[in-house]
């Protein structure tokens, strides 16, 4: 279920935090707009903004992978789906470089497809009388295609005590297209105070789960009652009631 509700000052902190962050990844030799990447049946190509602050030249190379998880962990493999041109540039200081990507395959019928575009800075030879450790940036960013039908994200919560100090949150994804939980609290029912808080930022795919271990009070016992879960995310918030389970 998703709507707004009422936020705590300790939740309107963690807010304030992420609208600060501009939409922008910045390294040491280069920043990117925008941050994410969505595609769909309607717009299948998109630009992406490679900008050089620096006082050298950058130069980076493309790489395009297929993003899947199994069992809470994310994997990657190389991927011709997705063609990103150009596949290596270089970007003088000052200047900016326009990489388009786009998609070679349908979209998927009724799901989300996801990827990840990855920027590597290729290491440029040392300065004469440098001395210390050169670091190559590397920057991987979220891509999505969306479905030829409309998807939507549709998380299943769930807790679980594991022990006196840890509870095991646990969101299943059961719809079409992923779902990303930026930050979460917990807080038995009848009562004002979260017993944990959570702050990520957990990218949930179609047909996957994540867990979470979160501390808390020793004296604590929760498992049979209600526990209040309160998550926001890039589809909405969510408020919800959980019975706490016990292992």
């Amino acid at each position: 279920m998703a709507n707004n509700f009422w936020r705590p000052a300790w939740l309107t902190s963690l807010i304030l935090i992420a609208v600060i962050v501009p939409a922008t990844v910045k390294g040491a030799g280069f920043q990117v707009s925008p941050i994410r990447v969505t595609l769909s049946p309607e717009d299948k190509s998109s630009a992406l903004t490679v900008r050089n602050d620096g006082d050298r030249p950058v130069i980076v190379q493309v790489q395009t992978v297929e993003w899947t998880q199994s069992d809470g962990r994310d994997s990657y493999k190389p991927t011709e789906d997705i063609l990103a041109t150009p596949p290596i540039f270089t970007v003088q200081p000052g200047k900016v470089q326009i990489l388009r990507v786009g998609l070679r395959r349908a979209p998927d019928e009724v799901k989300e497809l996801s990827y990840r575009i990855y920027l590597q800075e290729v290491p440029s030879t040392a300065q004469p009388g440098f001395q210390g450790l050169q670091v190559a940036l590397r920057l991987g960013l979220p891509m999505f295609v969306q479905a030829q039908q409309h998807a939507s994200a549709a998380l299943k919560w769930s807790v679980e005590q594991i022990d006196r100090e840890r509870l095991k949150v646990r969101a299943m994804n059961e719809g079409m297209a992923h779902m990303q939980v930026t930050d979460f609290a917990l807080t038995p029912v009848g009562e004002d105070r979260p017993i944990a808080v959570e702050q990520v930022a957990t990218y949930v795919l179609p047909g996957q789960a994540h867990e979470w271990l979160l501390p808390i009070d020793p004296v604590t016992k929760l498992s049979g009652r209600k526990i209040r879960l309160k998550a926001y995310t890039d589809a909405g918030n969510a408020d919800v009631e959980v019975v706490v389970e016990k292992k």
